[in-house]
């Protein structure tokens, strides 16, 4: 069988040789259509999640209410709600006694209550029984806020009800399904452009990559609509970066398809499970010590065990798989890095994290993977000013990272010669700034809409697909399509931000925003960094660059942003409230 798929696929290759030979102008002018064609249907793709997910409010829930002194109820929407005198707080009491951030009230995933003080100066109490740390709270408790007293009040079944039935439900502007379907007809395009780019060594494992990626699609959204979920446009952002990243793979390294499309199954896997493990906060809460302790273990393996390439120690071969662990990395650091409001007021928290921060960015340093390192410290700095909302400390740390990286190049000459080419690539276009010149000429040959997928030559260079991915996109498939997959990544971006105030936990909106700009950060560094707007740091672009960790990790962090997505009924990583009913809670 395999010996009959071989000897057909020779065939196919010489009939399109002779196809091509015969009728050229047919062939160019298909070829021309395929790239107009695949530009459109990329724009419809993430043009229509984009106004399905940035566009209308995002609604919040109802928990429950608390008695204010004036008689007046104030909702609570969220499951973690600060009680204080500051205007940051979601509760605000103005009254001498009360401190800024006095008390934070919780709801959990069974549907208890608990309170706990914050350091108070003033204390709190329950039931007129002063608080040591946490201790439960049930509907129509007495909780006094530094001598204030309010009272928790549950939400009626009918005022939920009527909140949910006006909360904005996912797919009400574009139609899930045919976001999917243009995907679908983006993939079938691409396939038959590889097919003709690549005719002299045509392969099956091109046509059954591509359709394997579409049938996955499809029967991921078929059983998640079976289990009454709507929200598809983040995963569908991520199947289209993924589906470049194939084309990227199938042009520059064509014998490495299958595996690149391995890799994805099994980031949709950890997305999966992520997004699962993630439903549950009690259970979540459990995963920071374990995530911490997995972060270190993975940069320590690959200082110990690691092969260096391209000057980098961030290289480990199991059973014949080169694997980048300081990928897989940066999710465990966002799980560690993120908490939950109880913990956020605990100066001993944040500074267990300061701890973890530096030994990660020390064995990235240690390893040569400067660019990772960067991304660990720029990720680092968002989690640090969500957690203690003190911008003083985080530009005094960033400052203090701008004095160690001058060390840094002080003594790495190898560093110090990357900036002395920086923005002068042209003047050392045969050594230092080899790679980025030939990226800048390649992506200006592509102009607006490419050469055609496998047509370019930029994938000749050393790292090309991955170190200077956008250089292949522009070059192959256009100015235009790069600029999507960048628009890509900056809708999910500003989707997590925008949905930030809706979000029923600190810990899922630190851990989304902390993905979020780590992913955009990456991006940037990849982009900037091939066209000598930054130095060259040799950092993969989110989905789209060669590699199967970096695959991995992007679906991993995937789950973050699904964990912060609370509109009605569109993530997995949330449960629904109510069983068996079409319009229970997101």
């Amino acid at each position: 069988m395999f010996l009959q798929l071989l000897i057909s696929a020779g065939q196919i290759s010489e009939n399109i040789s002779a196809a091509m030979a015969n009728y050229p102008q047919i062939f160019t002018y298909m070829t021309c259509f395929i790239r107009y064609a695949l530009l459109i249907l990329a724009i419809l793709v993430v043009a229509g999640c984009g106004v399905s997910l940035l566009r209308g409010k995002h609604d919040r829930e109802l928990w429950g209410y608390v008695s204010m002194p004036d008689g007046t109820r104030q909702a609570v929407e969220h499951w973690e709600t600060v009680i204080g005198r500051s205007k940051r707080s979601d509760i605000i009491l103005n009254f001498p006694s009360v401190s800024r951030n006095h008390a934070a009230l919780t709801r959990h995933s069974d549907g208890s209550w608990s309170v706990t003080d914050l350091r108070s100066k003033t204390g709190t109490a329950v039931n007129r029984k002063p608080v040591s740390g946490t201790v439960p709270v049930k509907s129509g408790d007495l909780i006094s806020v530094g001598g204030v007293q309010l009272v928790l009040l549950p939400a009626a079944a009918s005022e939920q009800e009527e909140v949910r039935r006006h909360r904005m439900r996912p797919g009400f502007w574009v139609n899930p399904a045919l976001l999917l379907f243009w995907l679908t007809e983006f993939q079938l395009f691409a396939c038959i452009q590889l097919t003709l780019a690549k005719h002299e060594s045509f392969t099956w494992a091109l046509p059954g990559v591509f359709l394997a990626l579409s049938a996955v699609m499809w029967v991921w959204y078929f059983v998640f609509r079976a289990l009454r979920r709507r929200g598809f446009e983040i995963d569908t952002l991520a199947f289209f970066l993924s589906t470049l990243g194939l084309i990227i793979t199938a042009s520059a390294y064509p014998s490495g398809l299958f595996k690149q499309f391995c890799a994805m199954l099994i980031g949709l896997l950890v997305f999966i499970s992520l997004g699962w493990y993630l439903r549950d906060l009690e259970r979540v809460k459990k995963l920071r010590w374990p995530s911490a302790i997995t972060t270190v273990l993975l940069l320590a393996i690959t200082l110990i065990f690691g092969q260096t390439l391209y000057g980098a120690k961030n290289w480990i071969n199991i059973g014949g798989l080169s694997l980048q662990l300081s990928e897989l990395a940066k999710v465990t650091f966002i799980c560690a890095g993120s908490a939950t409001l109880e913990r956020l007021f605990a100066r001993r928290n944040m500074i267990l994290f300061i701890v973890l921060a530096g030994i990660c960015v020390i064995a990235l340093a240690l390893q040569g993977d400067y660019g990772t390192a960067l991304i660990f410290f720029a990720t680092f700095l968002v989690i640090a000013f969500l957690r203690s909302g003190d911008l003083a400390s985080v530009s005094f740390l960033a400052a203090g990272a701008v004095f160690g990286a001058f060390l840094i190049i002080r003594a790495k000459p190898y560093i110090a010669n990357r900036f002395a080419a920086w923005r002068h690539v042209w003047e050392y276009s045969s050594d230092l700034g080899y790679q980025q010149t030939r990226t800048m000429a390649a992506a200006a040959s592509g102009g607006l809409f490419g050469l055609g997928a496998g047509e370019g030559w930029l994938k000749s260079i050393g790292a090309a697909s991955t170190d200077l991915v956008f250089g292949i996109l522009c070059e192959e498939m256009g100015l235009l399509m790069a600029l999507t997959a960048i628009g890509a990544i900056l809708i999910l971006a500003v989707f997590t931000f925008k949905s930030a105030s809706a979000g029923r936990s600190s810990y899922y909106v630190i851990a989304a925003c902390a993905a979020a700009c780590l992913m955009v950060f990456q991006m940037s560094l990849n982009v900037f960094g091939s066209v000598d707007i930054f130095p060259l740091t040799g950092v993969t672009f989110p989905f789209v660059s060669t590699g199967g960790s970096s695959m991995v990790a992007c679906w991993g962090l995937l789950a973050f942003f699904k964990a912060a997505d609370t509109r009605q009924n569109a993530s997995f990583a949330i449960r629904l409230e109510r069983e068996g009913k079409e319009d229970g809670a997101a």
